[in-house]
């Protein structure tokens, strides 16, 4: 259809569809349709994760502290979220805060002493275990865990 209207026709239909299109996307952002996934972390030491958001829907796993959890949704003061593995879940806004936090995506890794695999490792962590972040350094973050295991982790190592 494009090739049917000329080269000059073409150039001013795209030049009107552009701020047209910009324009939309701005509505949306603005009116909460479209939004980035906010990143938020459990700060109970356990907290239940429910089938929806009220303490009577049905208990579905539990979690612990530092859990790093991706928010979906905000209804009342429950948040369904997304986590490291595509479970989608909902949780009690007052069990969650904006601590920077990390959880190990492969079956198991090496946390070291230091930002380098030149650094002895310190201790294995598997895949599930969420860790606080302290620091970054280049491609490596200094993590500890609830128990107070610290050490450093390669960041394509987490979620």
């Amino acid at each position: 259809m494009m090739a049917l209207l000329g080269p000059q026709r073409c150039v001013r239909l795209v030049r009107c569809a552009l701020p047209l299109a910009a324009g939309l996307i701005l509505l949306l952002a603005l009116t909460g349709m479209v939004q980035a996934a906010e990143r938020m972390a459990v700060s109970a030491d356990i907290a239940n994760i429910r089938s929806g958001p009220n303490v009577g829907d049905d208990l579905l796993w539990q979690v612990e502290k530092y859990h790093p959890l991706s928010i979906v949704e905000k209804r009342g003061g429950w948040y369904r979220f997304k986590d490291f593995e595509g479970d989608e879940g909902w949780i009690s806004a007052a069990l969650l805060d904006n601590t920077p936090t990390v959880i190990i995506k492969v079956s198991r890794c090496n946390v070291r002493t230091g930002p380098s695999t030149d650094h002895p490792i310190s201790f294995t962590a598997e895949k599930g275990i969420p860790f606080k972040v302290l620091q970054t350094q280049g491609a490596w973050i200094e993590v500890v865990h609830v128990d107070g295991d610290r050490g450093w982790l390669l960041n394509t190592l987490v979620w």
